[in-house]
């Protein structure tokens, strides 16, 4: 690297330096004068604004007083609209003794809660001394009876329950059921609860807040210092004061009528509650406003004496001054050495490059003056080579005009910034390049920084973004982004096109069986598999999850596309071998011909995929072409679906009871709600030809809310009638368990029924406790706590493992029907239902036995230590009037058969 000559010091003569020591008397004290002249505008005006900022702080803390009233308010709102609710539902005079268990009205904020009836008088109270008492005189009641209005009124409390001045009182309108006036529900509130937004270091010591009725009825106030909690003659009295919606004003404290009493001066605002009858006013004290306005003062004054104690002091430290003016000279060559330092450490290239002009002044060159290490060598060079060069000289051939033609636009434009791919040249040393030309004076400061790497991984993402990482095969995406390109070169050469929807059969069961690593290396092979069946032209993409698309082209009709489907489905019949197993896994096939049955690749690829559809519903295995007909069969699911949707609105599920038992002694226990369809022309379907559609759609789950709706209510309408009661099991959905809410419906129906929850079961099946475990344990300990069983059904169909049986913490194990046929079929059948026995009674739970449908098996899970039993033998599916008779009974091994 070259060394570049020092920068000399200062030549400025030692004498020039003594004739400023000389002047500088006259020049401190002119600069005196302006200075403490400037002091004191910028006094005035710091006052001026902090008064404006305490007028500013006022508006905006009465704003924020008044939003936290509101809502302070809409939460006694919400909880008086709760009451009166829960009262007009059910009028027992326990009401409130039983929302305090639950959990409400126990803050202390709540003085009081009370209900009156249409003659005043208390009917129940969280004091129970107030109860009988007549308050029909009180100015609340007196307003909502002569009012129809239900909105909540905010006021004092009546004189008969002990009124304090520290109580805001809520209170609602009662109606019976022709809406007239049934009484009212009153709520007295500690009023710290509303004014407890002011502290001393909100509002400073002597700041006050106050809530007050716009209609006269209420005033409660609180001094920050907490001194007096409620002065109601600290505030002015409201008139010139405080009108309007909103606003702030000054008040002096001279002993105006608006003053307030206790003589402090403060910025008063106000706001009314957009919601509620109120205003909140906030007081800030003006002493602090004037205090930091003197605090100003004298540090500014402060500030003015130093600084002409200082400009005194320079006259005599003249030479000093000069000495640091060549120290400076010298920090001033230091800062140009660290800057050569860090140009040359850094890995951004640095180029000075200044404009060559010809005799018109036009641009005609750039020479480079100046350039770091690392700029030279990102064009193969030395520095000593490159500084001193012309853009013309470093290379014509390898930029050409183009670089010099961005430098001139630099120039001009005074930016120019861009993402630049150098030429391919072994002389460069960078591929791709930032370039950042910023003009300086009469040249450019140019940097270049090395963003190969970087335009490296962004190929490298684009790739992946049309490419799936597992198989290789292009994604959906990118063949949807292809497809149409690809469709006009077959119009064009006139060779037609077959899209083939391929979907593997059984793999589900092999991801799930197996695990997903299993399932990802099947997708691998399989795609391997694909492409060794198709020609170099062919394209071929993984759709998603277990489907794959192949676009044939060129294709000359239905009898090639069907040679190759036939080839695919033959090749995928042979079970792919994996590790040390055997996998086997079909294919299903659905294929679409362009142009004959679409000319689009959505229209293509919809009616390839309802050909596999319903060529895999018809048997897997198979291919088959599309035909128009085929959409007869989607039609008719969307038909049933939207009957589905009939049913709901149209109330036709209706439920059927199945009674479960006790297995020695035949008590009737418990009984299962079944859901069945009554429709209106069709008669009763079966859930086998709808609940599948349901799951599939996600109706399932409104389906789900009804049986929990109209089981609570057939317990409700059969405790009416003087039925013993036994609990009803009610089987919740994977999708309505996972989806969550199972809780808050089984509580509202509950409570809107007035069932015990120990009368509801809920079966969950295995499947529905495989997602997030979080989640599910969440939801579990939400309908446990609410005081209902909980059923593992079907147990032996999914994938439960004893460490999660332990975590959820079930209630019953029901073993699937399947395990109770095996009972009397081998003995391997016994044994594993023993183990489940066994394993069920260690975690404490109960075993019920599904499908019992003989006495063999009966006495055999009598000898297996089974505690339940449910199924044909026992009894049939029944609807509610049967099972009332069955409820009288009690006993069911032995029962009549006209009873079953």
């Amino acid at each position: 690297m070259s060394k570049h000559p020092r920068i000399a010091p200062s030549a400025t003569p030692y004498r020039s330096k003594r004739f400023l020591v000389l002047v500088w008397p006259l020049l401190a004290l002119l600069v005196c004068i302006a200075l403490w002249g400037a002091t004191l505008v910028r006094v005035d005006a710091e006052q001026t604004r902090v008064a404006g900022q305490t007028r500013k702080d006022a508006a905006a803390y009465a704003e924020a007083y008044e939003q936290y009233i509101t809502r302070s308010v809409a939460q006694m709102d919400q909880i008086t609209m709760q009451l009166k609710f829960s009262w007009e539902n059910s009028r027992k005079p326990q009401l409130l003794d039983d929302m305090r268990r639950d959990g409400m009205f126990t803050d202390s904020a709540f003085h009081l809660v009370a209900v009156l009836d249409s003659r005043g008088v208390v009917r129940a109270s969280t004091r129970p001394g107030l109860v009988g008492v007549d308050l029909a005189d009180g100015p609340s009641f007196i307003h909502h009876r002569d009012n129809n209005s239900t909105a909540l009124r905010v006021g004092a409390t009546p004189v008969q329950v002990g009124a304090a001045d520290d109580v805001v009182l809520f209170t609602r309108r009662l109606d019976d059921r022709e809406d007239e006036f049934d009484g009212l529900v009153m709520m007295a509130v500690d009023a710290r609860y509303f004014t407890s937004f002011v502290s001393p270091a909100t509002l400073g010591a002597g700041g006050i807040v106050a809530l007050a009725s716009s209609e006269g009825r209420l005033r409660v106030e609180q001094r920050s210092d907490g001194a007096a909690f409620f002065d109601a003659a600290t505030l002015p009295r409201r008139g010139a004061a405080w009108s309007g919606e909103q606003g702030v004003r000054d008040i002096d404290g001279a002993g105006g009528a608006d003053d307030f009493s206790d003589g402090q001066a403060r910025v008063l605002g106000w706001r009314q509650s957009p919601v509620y009858p109120l205003v909140a006013l906030v007081g800030l004290p003006r002493v602090d406003a004037l205090a930091t306005g003197n605090a100003y003062w004298a540090e500014s004054r402060d500030r003015a004496i130093a600084a002409t104690l200082c400009l005194m002091l320079l006259g005599a430290v003249g030479a000093v001054l000069a000495q640091r003016a060549l120290q400076r000279d010298k920090e001033q060559d230091d800062v140009r050495r660290a800057y050569r330092t860090a140009t040359e450490s850094g890995n951004d290239g640095f180029y000075m490059a200044a404009a060559v002009r010809g005799r018109d002044g036009q641009i005609v060159d750039f020479r480079i003056v100046d350039c770091n290490e690392r700029g030279a060598f990102f064009y193969g060079m030395k520095r000593e080579e490159l500084v001193g060069s012309s853009l013309s000289q470093i290379d014509a051939g390898l930029f050409g005009e183009e670089l010099l033609a961005t430098y001139r636009k630099a120039m001009e434009a005074g930016f120019h910034e861009d993402d630049r791919k150098m030429p391919s040249d072994n002389r460069l040393n960078i591929s791709w390049g930032r370039r950042r030309l910023v003009r300086v004076g009469h040249g450019l400061a140019v940097t270049l920084q090395d963003i190969s790497e970087r335009k490296a991984h962004e190929s490298q993402l684009e790739r992946l973004a049309n490419e799936d990482t597992l198989t290789g095969l292009a994604t959906r995406h990118a063949f949807l982004e292809r497809m149409p390109a690809m469709l006009a070169q077959a119009q064009n050469a006139s060779t037609g096109a077959a899209l083939l929807f391929i979907d593997l059969d059984e793999f589900k069961h092999v991801n799930d069986s197996h695990g997903h690593a299993t399932g990802d290396q099947l997708l691998k092979c399989a795609a391997q598999r694909l492409l060794s069946l198709l020609r170099p032209s062919d394209q071929v993409a993984r759709f998603g999850g277990d489907e794959f698309v192949v676009l044939l082209t060129p294709c000359d009709g239905e009898r090639q596309a069907a040679s190759v489907a036939a080839r695919i489905v033959d090749a995928f019949g042979v079970p792919f071998l994996l590790g040390d197993e055997l996998h086997a896994v079909g294919s299903s096939i659905g294929i679409s011909m362009y142009p004959r049955d679409g000319i689009d690749a959505e229209t293509l690829v919809r009616h390839s995929d309802i050909a596999m559809y319903v060529g895999k519903n018809e048997g897997k295995g198979q291919y088959r072409f599309f035909d128009p007909s085929l959409s007869t069969t989607l039609n008719s699911r969307a038909r049933l679906k939207q009957h589905i949707l009939e049913a709901l609105a149209g109330d036709q599920f209706v439920l059927h009871y199945q009674p479960r038992v006790d297995v020695h002694s035949g008590e009737l226990l418990s009984m299962e709600a079944l859901v069945r369809w009554r429709h209106p022309t069709l008669g009763m379907v079966a859930p086998s030809d709808f609940i599948p559609l349901a799951e599939a759609t996600g109706l399932i789950v409104r389906i789900g809310e009804v049986v929990i709706e109209k089981a609570c209510a057939q317990l409700a309408a059969w405790r009416d009638a003087g039925v013993g009661l036994v609990p009803v099991s009610i089987n919740v959905s994977p999708k309505q368990f996972l989806r969550g809410g199972v809780q808050r419906q089984l509580s509202a129906a509950l409570a809107r029924h007035r069932v015990p929850a120990s009368l509801i079961e809920v079966e969950i099946t295995e499947s529905a406790m495989m997602g997030d475990q979080d989640d599910i344990l969440a939801e579990l300990a939400a309908l446990r706590a609410l005081g209902v069983k909980l059923h593992v059904d079907d147990f032996g169909t999914g994938y439960s493992s004893l460490s999660q049986l332990q975590r959820l913490k079930m209630d019953v194990l029901k073993v699937d029907r399947a395990f109770t046929t095996e009972l009397a079929n081998s003995k391997e059948g016994k044994v594993f239902f023993q183990a489940i026995v066994s394993m069920a009674h260690a975690l404490g739970m109960s075993v019920v036995a599904e499908g019992v449908e003989t006495a063999e098996q009966l006495a055999i899970l009598r000898g297996l230590d089974c505690n339940e039993v449910q199924g044909y033998f026992i009894a049939r599916p029944m609807p509610a009037h049967e099972m009332a008779l069955v409820m009288a009974q009690r006993y069911l091994l032995g029962v009549p058969a006209a009873l079953v």
